[in-house]
């Protein structure tokens, strides 16, 4: 029953996507609707919070009563309680009139007050007042008045946080908070993006006469992996940036990455692993400092390199030590090699004799980093986005690994 309940208002709402975690808010809110309850709304910019607030109102029994969407970061500070509360003629330089605020007007109706986070404290606490005893005070007036107004609030931001910084009041958020929804990012939601790039494209070309775009398989496993920091709003305006520039309706990976930011990132450091969730082992660390010191190691031997062919050196090197470089560090010609140091170093000071040599091939970097790569997508049944949290890289390095090795058919 449920189900019906949650596709019926996807449909009617057109929301898009079968994310678990999607249908648990639109499940949430459909349980909180028929109630007065208080709804906090949390979510990135542009997850879709608005829309959550409206299905509330639908389905509650203050439908046929007016629903007033506010976001309380557009409002200056100096206004603010006025556009909500209203005010009296007289009461402020400009005010030549009284007027109702949206409280008053908005009377057994439903209030959504968006960006709650950036409300100023003064406003805070005629908003609390509102919430406790449904009362509240015109501007300049000192006459009480009563409303009847549900209020739902969201926020991009942590309040916790806010209240903790002193931005928001603690009593204010516990009563905002009587019932809590939490709307997914859409990174979260990796199925989700490809149906919605559809949508997008579907209803841009219909309303702009074009063919619509369309992603191959390769573009769509990198729109999947992409974070979208801007989320569905980002993505709508990634699609109709596409469909305007792009003549050619078949989006290929190349032309997909020439409209996405670079997210790319280098490999962490052994203290990113302390505030990682997954637990790794010992030889898992290991590969990962093994990435890192490959760069080192390539360094160094073009700075042997130079060395060898400058010929501007001091000492002697024996015949086994020579061999010992030209084996494990670069191939060189056999001729005279000698080394500069600053350190005094006696003609007839032995060294230790060598009595293993490691082969170079054995020790490639290059192929324990296809081995650690192979690994972390057989852990996480070849998924990808696991696959890159494992190894701790960006998705798209681990894309172009990928490619480079020719692991995509693994």
């Amino acid at each position: 029953m449920i189900d019906k309940k949650i596709q019926s208002v996807k449909q009617r709402y057109g929301i898009i996507g079968n994310s678990e975690l999607l249908n648990h808010a639109i499940e949430v809110a459909i349980q909180v609707a028929p109630t007065d309850m208080s709804v906090l709304i949390s979510g990135e910019s542009g997850s879709g919070k608005e829309s959550f607030s409206k299905i509330i109102h639908s389905l509650s029994k203050r439908k046929h009563g007016q629903f007033i969407a506010i976001n309380c970061g557009a409002i200056p500070e100096g206004t603010i309680d006025s556009e909500l509360f209203g005010h009296e003629k007289g009461s402020f330089t400009g005010a030549n009139e009284s007027r109702k605020g949206y409280f008053e007007v908005t009377d057994g109706g439903t209030i959504f007050l968006d960006e709650i986070s950036e409300m100023p404290l003064s406003t805070q606490a005629r908003l609390l007042r509102v919430l406790e005893n449904g009362e509240f005070i015109k501007v300049g007036s000192s006459k009480t008045q009563k409303t009847n107004v549900r209020i739902i609030a969201a926020s991009n931001l942590d309040l916790k946080k806010c209240i903790h910084e002193k931005k928001f009041r603690e009593d204010l958020y516990y009563r905002l908070n009587t019932v809590p929804i939490s709307v997914p990012p859409l990174r979260d939601r990796d199925d989700d993006i490809t149906l919605l790039f559809r949508k997008f494209a579907s209803d841009f070309s219909d309303h702009h006469k074009i063919n619509p775009i369309r992603l191959d398989s390769e573009s769509s496993e990198i729109i999947k992996n992409y974070r979208f920091p801007g989320n569905i709003r980002e993505l709508k305006n990634l699609v109709e940036q596409i469909s305007i520039l792009e003549l050619n309706r078949n989006i290929g990976s190349q032309t997909l990455l020439k409209y996405l930011p670079n997210q790319e990132n280098t490999l962490p450091a052994l203290s990113n692993f302390e505030n990682s969730k997954k637990d790794y082992n010992e030889r898992d660390i290991l590969y990962k400092v093994l990435f890192d010191v490959k760069n080192d190691v390539n360094e160094l031997k073009k700075l042997i390199n130079e060395i060898l062919g400058d010929n501007k050196f001091e000492i002697d090197v024996t015949e086994e030590q020579k061999k010992l470089l030209e084996n494990n560090i670069i191939e060189k010609k056999d001729k005279g090699i000698k080394i500069e140091s600053k350190k005094e170093v006696k003609k007839n000071e032995k060294f230790e004799e060598v009595t293993e040599v490691y082969n170079s091939d054995s020790l490639s970097l290059e192929k324990n980093e296809i081995n650690f790569i192979i690994r972390a997508l057989k852990k996480n049944n070849n998924k990808r986005k696991y696959a890159a949290k494992d190894l701790g890289i960006s998705e798209r390095t681990l894309y172009r690994k990928i490619k480079q090795y020719n692991l995509e058919n693994f």
